[in-house]
């Protein structure tokens, strides 16, 4: 299916501070709000040297026979702990490329741990329980976030110019679940608007 991605609204003020926040307001089709939608720029300047940081925790826990967080923006070089807190045990797996690891088999209030190298998408499994399925997508930005269920972001201080603005999402038609469309960062608040076709089931690889 053909992906639709629409800029609604571009940024055309400065100032001397030379940064802007953005809204990205993530919308399927229908017009309908896109929760989980994974949401990244990348000014053409660069983005600032050191490790990058969030605000949320590195962590997906194995709760009620399922992943929690489904979605969780981890910074690229990030630990994320995976603490088990089910009655039964649980076999953590991802064959993504470039992600690829396996976490033997541990029981209840037990936590392991795995660090992500490599841009891209962790699709996150259990080997005893096929019904569980969450995503990690490694970024290598500060400016990143995750769509709430409104499906709407704010990424601040983004230096001005040029910049590249991604949108991915498990379920998202397109090569790789993404959509990308250059834009241009200006000092004042602006707003942008991506909507695309999320029907598409993606399965754990």
């Amino acid at each position: 299916m053909r992906v639709l991605f629409t800029l609604i609204a571009a940024l055309i003020l400065s100032s001397p501070a030379m940064a802007g926040d953005l809204t990205i307001s993530v919308r399927d089709s229908a017009g309908r709000p896109v929760q989980d939608a994974v949401v990244t720029v990348h000014p053409a300047a660069g983005v600032p040297r050191g490790p990058i940081r969030f605000s949320w925790p590195l962590r997906m826990a194995q709760q009620d026979i399922q992943f929690q967080p489904y979605v969780l923006v981890v910074p690229v070089g990030g630990t994320v702990s995976f603490p088990n807190l089910d009655r039964v045990r649980h076999q953590v797996y991802s064959f993504s490329r470039g992600n690829r690891f396996e976490l033997e088999l541990y029981g209840r209030d037990e936590t392991r741990t795995r660090t992500f190298s490599a841009v891209g998408v962790a699709a996150i499994g259990c080997n005893i329980h096929d019904q569980m399925m969450a995503y990690i997508k490694v970024v290598d930005t500060p400016w990143a976030a995750k769509t709430p269920a409104g499906g709407d972001v704010v990424l601040r201080g983004i230096p001005a110019g040029a910049a590249t603005l991604r949108v991915w999402h498990p379920r998202l038609a397109g090569r790789g679940n993404e959509v990308s469309r250059p834009l241009t960062i200006a000092v004042a608040a602006g707003r942008t608007t991506v909507s695309g076709d999320f029907s598409a089931r993606a399965a754990v690889r």
